[in-house]
């Protein structure tokens, strides 16, 4: 199973130079895990710089994946890799999702870099 940050989800949507590398857990979707406080990040980055539509389509997208909302047991366990490893709150429980399922977390964002069971692919 697969975790996308926010950071390489809009990598792959700019087509920016990791795209390619996001491209394989984004693209296949069986095995994709969607957080949905990525759906909101995602959303709202894309609707401030591109507008609604934009947005609508680049979430439509994500929701090919499998959305995992956030429970009581991913905000508690998020809050607690929020205080161990430092990380802001969507941060701690985007990595809180993919440990509960053991997914691999794909990310350019630097906050996960040498955590456990994430891939993380410097910008």
């Amino acid at each position: 199973m697969n975790v996308v940050d926010s950071s390489a989800w809009l990598s792959y949507f700019a087509n920016d130079n990791n795209s390619a590398v996001f491209a394989e857990p984004i693209e296949k979707l069986s095995d994709l895990l969607v957080p949905s406080i990525t759906i909101t990040e995602v959303f709202k980055n894309v609707l401030r710089q591109r507008g609604e539509e934009a947005a609508l389509i680049v979430t439509a997208h994500m929701n090919q994946g499998k959305v995992i909302p956030l429970d009581s047991e991913i905000a508690i366990n998020a809050a607690k890799f929020g205080v161990v490893h430092k990380l802001p709150l969507a941060d701690s429980i985007i990595f809180a999702t993919a440990q509960k399922y053991a997914a691999v977390l794909w990310t350019q964002d630097n906050d996960f870099e040498g955590l456990s069971n994430v891939r993380y692919i410097p910008k």
